[in-house]
This record gives C-alpha cells, sequence and structure tokens, in this order.
C-alpha cells in the first residue's frame, strides 16, 4: 500500500483524511510528476482522495511531445479504470525536475530530460488533457506535500531536499513558499561547499554539489574508491546500497558514507543560517536513506550555534510529489470557480 493509501485509509481522522472542500463540491483532478527516469499520473477526487495510480518509463521517452503523448495515455487509462468521465476533472498539476517559471508554465531547463528547454509545458498540458493546468518544480511540489499531509504539516518554516539522481529544494518561509526573482529559489545542487567541485558549471550541466552527492555522484565516490583499492567486485551498486554497505563494516562503503554526509551537512547547516527554518526534510530516493541520515545529523550536532538544524524524513515518500501536485490541482480548480 503506498503512502497516498495509508493517509487516506489509515486511523488518522476524518479532518486530516481528506481536502477542505474549498467549494469544489465534486469532480476529479490529476497529478504529474515527471522523473529523469519515470512517469506518474494519478487521479483524485474533488476531496483529494487517491483513486489510481499509472506510471511508465521516461529513459527512452523523455521528449516534451512523448511524454504528454504518455500522459494522455495514462489520464484515459485512469479514467476507464475508474468510470470517470473526461467532463469530470477539473484541473490537472505536473512537477518537473529543474527550472520552472510557475507563472508562464515554462519548464526553462533540466539536466535530465532530452529536450527540455523552454517548454511550454502547461500550454501544451491544458491542450492534451482539454483542462486548466499548472506547472511546478519536483522539489517544490514535494515541500507543498509534506507542508500539506507529511512531517512538516503545519510548519511555516521550514527546507523540504529532494535528493535522488538530483537535487533540490523546495523551502516555505514565513508560509509562502519561495520561487525567487528568477525562479531559480532551491536550485541547491548547485551550491559551492567545501569537498565538492569549484569549477564552473557548464550550461545544462549538474551543479557542484550535485555532483559531489546525487545519486550518480555518490556512484562515482565509490568507483573512484574500488578503482584505488583495486576492488572489482560490487562495482554496479546504488547509492542507497553503498550507504547500508557502510552499516556492515566495509571501509570503503563508510568512506563514501561519511563524505556525503559531510558535504550534505555544509549544505544543510549553511541553508539553516540564511532561513532559520524550524526543520529540514530529507527526501527523495537517497535522502530518504537512514544511515546517510543518521551521519549527516551526527556532524551537524556538532555545528549548533548559531543554526540549530534539525533533520526528519519525509512522512510521504515517493508519493511527497503527487499530494502536492492534487493540493495545487484543487487550488487551481477553485479559483477557476471564484473567477
Amino acid at each position: 500500500m503506498s503512502t497516498i493509501d495509508k493517509l487516506e485509509r489509515g486511523s488518522a481522522s476524518s479532518s486530516d483524511r481528506s481536502v477542505p472542500n474549498n467549494g469544489v463540491d465534486s469532480g476529479h483532478v490529476i497529478g504529474i510528476d515527471i522523473g529523469g527516469s519515470n512517469l506518474r499520473v494519478s487521479l483524485a477526487d474533488s476531496k483529494g482522495c487517491l483513486l489510481g495510480k499509472w506510471s511508465a518509463s521516461t529513459k527512452s521517452t523523455s521528449s516534451p511531445e512523448m511524454v504528454v503523448q504518455q500522459i494522455r495515455e495514462g489520464v484515459d487509462s485512469l479514467l476507464e479504470r475508474h468510470s470517470v468521465s473526461q467532463r469530470s476533472l477539473l484541473a490537472a498539476a505536473a512537477g518537473a525536475p529543474g527550472l520552472t517559471r510557475v507563472d508562464a508554465g515554462i519548464v526553462v531547463a533540466t539536466s535530465y530530460l532530452k529536450g527540455w528547454k523552454d517548454v511550454a509545458f502547461r500550454d501544451v498540458l491544458e491542450s492534451a488533457l482539454q483542462v486548466p493546468a499548472t506547472v511546478e518544480n519536483d522539489a517544490r511540489l514535494a515541500a507543498i506535500g509534506e507542508n500539506w499531509k507529511g512531517v512538516a504539516r503545519g510548519l511555516r518554516s521550514f527546507a523540504f531536499v529532494a535528493i535522488g539522481t538530483g537535487i533540490g529544494a523546495g523551502i516555505f518561509a514565513n508560509g509562502e513558499l519561495i520561487h525567487g526573482k528568477h525562479w531559480t529559489a532551491g536550485e541547491i545542487g548547485y551550491m559551492y561547499v567545501p569537498g565538492a567541485s569549484s569549477e564552473a558549471v557548464a550550461p545544462g550541466s549538474p551543479g557542484s554539489l550535485e555532483s559531489m552527492i546525487g545519486g550518480e555522484g555518490v556512484r562515482q565516490q565509490w568507483l573512484r574508491c574500488c578503482t584505488e583499492a583495486g576492488v572489482v567486485g560490487a562495482r554496479d551498486l546504488t547509492a542507497t546500497e553503498i550507504f547500508n554497505r557502510a552499516l556492515t563494516g566495509d571501509q570503503f562503503a563508510q568512506t563514501v558514507l561519511n563524505r556525503t554526509a559531510q558535504v550534505l551537512a555544509y549544505a544543510i547547516y549553511n541553508i539553516c543560517l540564511i532561513l532559520d527554518c524550524e526543520c529540514v526534510v530529507l527526501g527523495g530516493g537517497v535522502g530518504m536513506s537512514l544511515p546517510l541520515r543518521d551521519a549527516t545529523q551526527r556532524i551537524l550536532d556538532q555545528y549548533e550555534e548559531p543554526a540549530l538544524p534539525r533533520l526528519a524524513t519525509s512522512a510521504l515518500g515517493e508519493d511527497a510529489q503527487l499530494i502536492g501536485a492534487f493540493r495545487l490541482a484543487l487550488d487551481l480548480a477553485e479559483s477557476r470557480k471564484r473567477h
């Protein structure tokens, strides 16, 4: 059972299980999460309760046109599966990895989807689905989800740090989601910190921090350790597998874990100094690794002045983006209804 299923069907009170009605009395919304390797499309009712999910790979079909075609296929499949009419769709919200201009609905650039540069994705999505749509950066979408139904529920100032293939952050300050003048607030994958490369980043390339402790960066650390030590086996491990291996006493895995935790701790401490936030939530496939979280916390415990960084692990996991998408789609539907 997914995190959304648990939230909707679990022991939480009825007020926690559903979205405030906000005047949207009936109908359905679509939530979309576009990843560097996978696409997920979800259907929810007007209370934000999940009805179903559909997924597909984007590894060989990542152009905007092909992704939209996949989204249309996913929506059609969900509508048919749940006997929902196209006419009942109220709105759709999509999360994309990379720099996104929410006001214009444009995906400016992303390192992990080929052909995505200045894509007017909101317009394309509205044309394909025939409903109002909105587009947001995926890390910000996850932050919305965590603030609504996750570990950051009700917090006014926090940062959601997503670490997967790439690295990004969704930032709330004084109750407001921060985008910045140029829509780059939260692009922490480009942060320069001790231990990471200080080379200038080429356009479209992963940033300094991301190259060091993103999923592929961790793998490259591991491969360098194996090469230097002459280790032949166990080279094809994911970042989380490497971190878990560190707990077994593997000294090379421990080196990678400690180095990653140190660099991540620098980044988190700097974020806390700037924002004075209540909490930093770690999410994403790599960010939710408990060995990484614990190692990072041990380092942060040494640095408590003047910032007091508190770490938490995402309560929503991989569903954070979808839950945030439901929230945005419902808000959009209500806004259109008022006007």
